[in-house]
């Protein structure tokens, strides 16, 4: 569904699924009925899964802690220019050179930490 959905989007926009570009975009530019169109979807379409399967989410308690990781992981995505999501769905579906070894890195990344931690 996030591959279509990035799909229809450059189709029928010309603009690239990428969050943190959206995001961005949606508060420093621009274009803001579209990408808040997207956004709420994203959610909506959230909300309708956790209520069609009957899924049960935990309570997330805000912490400085918490808005801190999430400041820095934006902090990463734009310097990275895109995220996780942004590189590994639309870029590589595009073939990008760059998304196709950010991914690479991101991939890696992770693995590392696992040996790491366990």
């Amino acid at each position: 569904m996030i591959g279509l959905a990035a799909l229809l989007l450059l189709a029928g926009k010309g603009r690239i699924a990428g969050y943190s570009g959206i995001i961005a975009g949606f508060f420093f530019s621009g274009g803001q009925r579209w990408r808040a169109a997207f956004l709420i979807g994203t959610i909506l379409g959230a909300a309708v899964t956790i209520q069609g399967f009957h899924l049960q989410i935990s309570q997330l308690t805000l912490s400085p802690s918490l808005l801190l990781a999430g400041f820095l992981v934006g902090l990463g995505a734009r310097l990275a220019n895109g995220c996780t999501s942004g590189h590994g769905i639309c870029g590589i579906g595009r073939f990008s050179v760059r998304s196709l070894i950010a991914t690479g890195l991101f991939m890696f990344s992770g693995m590392l930490v696992v040996a790491f931690v366990h």
